[in-house]
């Protein structure tokens, strides 16, 4: 079932708007202590299903673009970033090898197979060749008591088989966390952002909290 646009940003409303203060200091320690070493200052980076823009808000980079379903994204959006009211597999708006860094979180359990390997066919159209696509996606091998916590669920995926999926679609894993952070900041990652500073530090606890798998893919070069 298509919930709609609508029914989405009403949805991730209801979910999100009492803590979005709180998520959005997690998500700028995030940024500056883990993510922005991925994604130079200079870069064209891409937010795909950005919902309420936390990393690209917080991100550092020369251009910034975000990209929804939900037109919320273009209140949540901070002024300097573009944004697009589009599908993950349409982004009509974004030219080929725009783009330096594609950023995914928390978004492909809630698509199809299909639509998933089509919207990295589209990433993999908006990045340049020497490209980074980055993704954090809950790990149904380390979280399937609750994964199905949220209605709008439909795709069980892990990180081999997200491997699986940037294979067909034009992509190699050039870094993979299997396990990096907690499932959800309702449950165990630390509340203060100082404690996020030191639990990005601490390797070990990711192997015993983590269920939340962080991979970067690199578009593979066309064959000779």
């Amino acid at each position: 079932m298509d919930l709609g646009a609508e029914r989405l940003d009403d949805l991730y409303r209801d979910r999100f708007d009492s803590e979005a203060a709180g998520r959005n200091a997690l998500w700028k320690v995030l940024c500056s202590d883990f993510f922005q070493k991925w994604v130079p200052k200079d870069a064209t980076v891409l937010d795909v299903a950005a919902g309420h823009c936390e990393f690209v808000n917080n991100i550092e980079a020369g251009r910034k673009i975000a990209i929804d379903a939900s037109p919320g994204v273009k209140r949540l959006a901070d002024a300097n970033v573009e944004t697009h009211v589009c599908r993950s597999d349409e982004m009509s708006g974004i030219a080929d090898g725009e783009v330096d860094v594609v950023f995914v979180s928390n978004f492909f359990e809630h698509i199809d197979r299909s639509a998933i390997l089509a919207t990295l066919v589209e990433i993999r159209r908006v990045l340049k060749p020497t490209g980074r696509l980055l993704v954090l996606q809950p790990n149904i091998r380390f979280c399937a008591k609750d994964y199905w916590m949220f209605f709008d669920h439909i795709t069980p995926v892990d990180d081999r088989a997200l491997d699986e999926a940037f294979g067909l679609t034009g992509f190699e894993t050039v870094k993979c966390i299997p396990r990096f952070l907690p499932y959800t900041t309702k449950q165990r990652l630390p509340a203060a952002p100082w404690l996020v500073k030191v639990y990005l530090r601490l390797k070990p606890a990711w192997r015993l909290l983590g269920a939340q798998s962080f991979m970067v893919a690199a578009p593979v070069p066309p064959a000779a």
